[in-house]
């Protein structure tokens, strides 16, 4: 199984498309990084007196409640918002790799005929499920997971007394619990369309369709019936954001669907991915 992963993981990096859009990950992460540091700095050098802009003291400002202001607005304050953006930017782009490569990763093995091989070793059926999901769930986790923690550090030591470390650790388990979710959903789902579709054209058509224009129905669908929130469970995606809202503690905004119909929605769709791999998996005769 181990070694599976290994090979998979292998895959994924040997590719300059990965290379590309992790660097384009770095620079989202970056962004959040740099802006976490500035504005606390900022927000240690100005004090809590207005600034007149006129030489009446009839129009002021006060930089401390406007960078607070700021913070808030641009959800780069150290809250549980700030976590579910850096994952949900990150997201895109590892849904993109995944779809570029997922027919390299997976569908090679039963295009080629070396799932055979595999299964001759011994080796069971789950293992090379497991080592395949493995291999994305180390990827995803990279992306994701990682940056969200590494920024919940970087504010916590920018604190003086550190005190934001010690009092928000509900923070890194719902950061841990938003990654598990993403790496359960994606690894499963990407492993089912591999072995399903085997070429990279279809995947990302398919992956398209899935997060792309399920997203546009759903928008659609919010406009013209605002009041039925049941139609917004279509978007995968929103499902996965939705549960890790509620991770994260965050409020659940009006006219959100549940967050247990959004955890059903990807508990079936991860529930039919399983199915559908164990009977795919058992069709194969090893020689």
């Amino acid at each position: 199984m181990w070694a599976i992963a290994r090979t998979g993981l292998r895959t994924i990096l040997r590719r300059k498309l990965f290379w590309g859009l992790y660097a384009g990950g770095v620079m989202i992460f970056l962004f959040f990084f740099f802006g976490q540091y500035l504005l606390r700095y900022l927000g240690s050098q100005l004090g809590e007196q207005a600034i007149a802009l006129s030489h009446t003291p009839r129009i002021e400002v006060e930089p401390a409640r406007l960078l607070t202001y700021f913070q808030d607005t641009l959800k780069i304050n150290g809250g549980g918002a700030t976590y579910r953006n850096v994952i949900w930017y990150e997201g895109f782009l590892v849904m993109i790799v995944l779809a570029l490569t997922g027919a390299i990763l997976v569908g090679n093995d039963f295009r080629f005929g070396s799932l055979p091989f595999y299964l001759s070793k011994p080796l069971g059926r789950w293992h090379y499920i497991l080592g395949k999901c493995l291999a994305v769930a180390v990827f995803v986790n990279l992306m994701t997971t990682v940056f969200a923690l590494v920024l919940w550090v970087e504010y916590g030591l920018l604190d003086d007394d550190w005190t934001y470390l010690t009092t928000t650790w509900h923070l890194v388990a719902g950061i841990l619990g938003y990654g598990a979710v993403l790496t359960v959903f994606l690894s499963l789902l990407l492993v089912a369309t591999a072995s399903w579709l085997r070429r990279t054209v279809p995947m990302v058509m398919v992956w398209a369709a899935l997060f792309v224009f399920a997203r546009g129905l759903r928008e659609m669908f919010e406009r013209l019936a605002p009041d039925v929130s049941a139609w917004r469970l279509i978007d995968m995606w929103y499902d996965a954001s939705l549960v890790g809202n509620w991770c994260l503690g965050l409020p659940q905004d009006a006219g959100q669907p549940a967050t247990h119909e959004a955890a059903l929605v990807l508990g079936a769709v991860s529930l039919a991915c399983l199915i559908y791999l164990n009977r795919r998996i058992r069709a194969v005769e090893v020689v």
